[in-house]
Parts: C-alpha cells; sequence; structure tokens
C-alpha cells in the first residue's frame, strides 16, 4: 500500500470509526442526559431511535448518490453533516434540540459504504480485501469503544463532551479527505430514484419505529400493529417501484445474487444477537447484587468488563483480512457467527463470576471481529463496482433492523416481568442469552448458504439481455 493509500485508509477509518462510536457512546450516558435536561425516560430514549431511523434512511440512499455522484464528494457532504450534528448535540439547551441535532448525526452513516466503495475503486486488487476486513475491524472496534469510553468521559468531564471530542475530530477528518482522497472513477448510469428513496425509507421508518419503541408503547397497540402493517405495505410499494424503475435506488437483481441474499440474511441475524448483546450486557453487569445476581458494577466499572469484546473484535477483523485470501470469506463469517452463538450460550449458563463474562465478551468479540470483515468482503466481491455503494449500505441497514428486532425480543423477556423492587428477574437474561444464541446459530447456518464462489450467477447475468444486465463485480 502507498502513502497515498494508507492516508486514505487513515481518513476512511477515523470517519466510519467515529460514526461507529457516536452509535454506542450515548446509550450508557443517558440516565445523566436525562437528568440534565430534565426530561423523562421515554423522551430520553427518542436520542438513540431519532439516530437510528435517521442512518437507516440515509445510509443506502447516499450509498447510492455516491455510486452516481461521486463517493469522496458524497463523503465529505457526510463528514460535515456528522460534524455539524456533533456540535449542535454539544451545544443543545434541551432535549428537542439534541433529537434533531442525532438526527443529523445520523446522515453520517452513508460513511460505511461510502468507505468501502473507494477502497475497492482505488487500492490494489490484492489490497482491498485486507483493507476491507481492517476497516471493518475499526467500525466494529468504533461500537466497543463506545461503551467503554462513556463512563469515564462523563465521569472526568461532562457528558456533552461526549459529543465535543467527536467534532474536533470529525471536522479534521473532512479538511483531509477534501484535500487528499481522490475521487473514485466509477460511477453508475442513470439518476436517484427519488420515488424509490421515499419509499426505502418509509417502509424502513415505519418498521424500525415500532420496534424500538414497542416497549413502551405496547406489541398490540394500534401504532404498533398499524406502522408493522404500514411496513409491509410500503416495502411492496418499494419494491414495485424499483423493480420497474429504469434507474433504481437499489437493484434487486443485485439483491437476489445468491451470495448477497445469503450474506445478508446472516446479517440480519447476527445482527439481532450483536446489539442486543451491546445493549443488555451493561445493564447485566450493572444490576445489584441484591437482585439475585448482577454485579452492580458502574458504567465505567461495566465497560471495563467489556474491554475483552472491544480488545478481540478488533484483533479478529485484522487478523481476518491477512487468512481471507487463503480460507475464504465465507467459512469466516460462519466462524464468527458460531462464536457469537457460543458467547451468547455461555452468558446463558456461567455468569456468576466475572471472569465468566470477559471470557464470554471476548468470545464474542472474536465473532464479531470475523463476521463483519466477512460479511464487507462477500458484498464487495460480488456486486458490481456502481453498486458497491449501495449494496453495502442496504447490507448495514439489514444489520441494523436485525438490531432492533434482537433488541426489541431482548426487551420483552428481560422486562416482561420484574421483581418486587423494580429489577428484571435473572430468568430474563437468560431466557433472552439463550434466545439469542439460536439467533446467532441460524445466522451461521445461514452463512453455510453462501455459495463457494466470489462472483456466483456472473454466467447467468452475463447470459441476460443487455438491458437487463447486472454489471459482472470487477475482477480482483
Amino acid at each position: 500500500m502507498n502513502r497515498n493509500n494508507r492516508l486514505t485508509f487513515a481518513v476512511l477509518a477515523t470517519g466510519a470509526g467515529v460514526f461507529s462510536m457516536m452509535q454506542s457512546l450515548v446509550a450508557p450516558a443517558l440516565p445523566t442526559i436525562q437528568h440534565a435536561l430534565h426530561t423523562s425516560q421515554a423522551t430520553s430514549t427518542w436520542v438513540m431511535t431519532a439516530y437510528l431511523l435517521s442512518a437507516s434512511v440515509f445510509t443506502p440512499i447516499l450509498g447510492r448518490v455516491g455510486d452516481l455522484v461521486g463517493k469522496k464528494r458524497t463523503m465529505v457532504g457526510a463528514l460535515a453533516a456528522l460534524t455539524v450534528g456533533c456540535l449542535l448535540a454539544a451545544l443543545a439547551p434541551n432535549i428537542g434540540v439534541l433529537i434533531v441535532a442525532r438526527v443529523v448525526q445520523g446522515i453520517g452513516g452513508a460513511l460505511f459504504p461510502l468507505s468501502f466503495g473507494i477502497i475497492r475503486d482505488e487500492f490494489p486488487g490484492h489490497r482491498v480485501s485486507p483493507s476491507i476486513s481492517n476497516l471493518s475491524a475499526v467500525i466494529a472496534a468504533g461500537g466497543g469503544v463506545g461503551i467503554v469510553a462513556a463512563g469515564p468521559i462523563v465521569g472526568a468531564l461532562d457528558y456533552r463532551w461526549l459529543f465535543w471530542l467527536p467534532t474536533a475530530v470529525v471536522a479534521v477528518t473532512a479538511l483531509i479527505a477534501l484535500r487528499y482522497v481522490p475521487e473514485s472513477p466509477n460511477r453508475g448510469s442513470g439518476h436517484v430514484n427519488w420515488a424509490g428513496a421515499v419509499l426505502l425509507s418509509s417502509w424502513l421508518v415505519a418498521l424500525l419505529l415500532p420496534l424500538s419503541q414497542a416497549t413502551s408503547w405496547g406489541w398490540g397497540s394500534a401504532k404498533v400493529i398499524g406502522l408493522l402493517i404500514a411496513a409491509v405495505v410500503l416495502f411492496g410499494a418499494w419494491a414495485l417501484v424499483e423493480a420497474r424503475a429504469k434507474s433504481p435506488l437499489i437493484d434487486l437483481r443485485v439483491m437476489r445474487l445468491p451470495a448477497v441474499w445469503t450474506t445478508n440474511t446472516a446479517a440480519l441475524l447476527f445482527g439481532a444477537g450483536m446489539y442486543a448483546v451491546w445493549s443488555y450486557l451493561p445493564a447485566f453487569l450493572q444490576t445489584p447484587s441484591a437482585a439475585g445476581y448482577g454485579f452492580g458494577s458502574s458504567v465505567t466499572g461495566a465497560g471495563l468488563l467489556m474491554l475483552p469484546m472491544l480488545v478481540a473484535m478488533f484483533a479478529a477483523g485484522v487478523v481476518s483480512g491477512r487468512i481471507e485470501p487463503v480460507v475464504g470469506a465465507k467459512p469466516l463469517l460462519t466462524a464468527g457467527a458460531a462464536l457469537g452463538a457460543a458467547s451468547c450460550a455461555i452468558l446463558a449458563l456461567w455468569h456468576a463470576q466475572q471472569w465468566q463474562i470477559a471470557v464470554a465478551a471476548g468470545v464474542f468479540g472474536l465473532g464479531i471481529g470475523l463476521a463483519f470483515a466477512s460479511m464487507a468482503n462477500l458484498i464487495v466481491q460480488n456486486v458490481p463496482a456502481a453498486q458497491t455503494g449501495a449494496a453495502t449500505g442496504m447490507n448495514a441497514n439489514i444489520r441494523t433492523i436485525g438490531g432492533s428486532i434482537g433488541a426489541a425480543l431482548m426487551t420483552s423477556l428481560v422486562t416482561g416481568s420484574l421483581q418486587p423492587s423494580g429489577l428484571p428477574y435473572e430468568s430474563g437474561y437468560t431466557h433472552g442469552f439463550t434466545l439469542l444464541a439460536c439467533l446467532c446459530l441460524a445466522a451461521a447456518l445461514a452463512a453455510l448458504l453462501v455459495p463457494a464462489g466470489r462472483r456466483a450467477l456472473v454466467t447467468r447475468v452475463a447470459a441476460q439481455p443487455a438491458a437487463q444486465r447486472v454489471d459482472e463485480p470487477a475482477a480482483r
């Protein structure tokens, strides 16, 4: 890798890593934010929900925009939006402004697909897979850094520094990107299908909103049921519009490629387990021991017990880039999901000692590192160069949808029955971790269905009429 490629990678890793960190950095500080801004717990949860919805909408749309108008240009815009969002959040005088700031921050979700696309376009062929694996390791580790760093930052400074620090980092990154990152030469043809974009946004919001709010609204409430029905209807309308569009936002023929849909299925199931563990393992650690389990850890103490996960996921992501050319991405994805299942099984069966939690966290970190890197490589290797942004954006979105489903299911199990003290019963956590183990195991089984070759269906696609043809992925 030459000097320019190293600088480009550093910019991509910094931007994507900070955005990933922002996903989890705020969660441990929600009680502090709630108290400081004099709001209710239900309202403060919108700080997370707004970010989730915004990122889900902008990630695939701006990924496609980058494919059409230029990945560098779009990436700089996403970095600028993330900077503005962080600055607005740091200065927010009330919860309403903070929620708006989180919506603006969510635009940065486009950094994931744009970064993968720039690597594919700009790096030498033999460096693409290792670089994607390394970037995936940074993205995965970013989420872990957020969990670990939130407590010390809030304790030593103030919750507003959760936003001040990223503001400075992202602003500098945007300036360096503008000056030094080259514009990718590969461009898609056509235009942005805005009808498809509106319908995609609509069904994503209609799906994710009730999943994230079902605990407070009630699973049987009219709002939850109505929105889920609307999501199904809007999804059908979106699929119909995309199938008929001359320039679809998300080419459904690419989504139907065996290597793509099987990888996305694994991403959905593994995402359910991963985000639920990130959300509920710290809560388990912070439960007072008077409940019959838990350790009464502080936010900082719980973050430190998650440190083995952070170290393991980064190490596994980097190592996977070295061995993927030899063993292939499919075995790595299968192994990663299987390790996730083993970790959740450990948490369900053995969680009385802190060292048991640390071991389980480390095993899960290995699984995340392998799975993240291999998912990204499988998508990039099996889609046309002009579809890289949209396809990797949808993969990230599907993982987020899985995370919302997993978190919603875990919430129902953990909070479905409470002790007189108001704390969850231990059985809620054990049943929840058992379910997550099953979801990760299902992800491993889905990974086994991924075709062994790098360019599945290329011969069939090549046989299509020219007007209907999906371009063959770029040769390595």
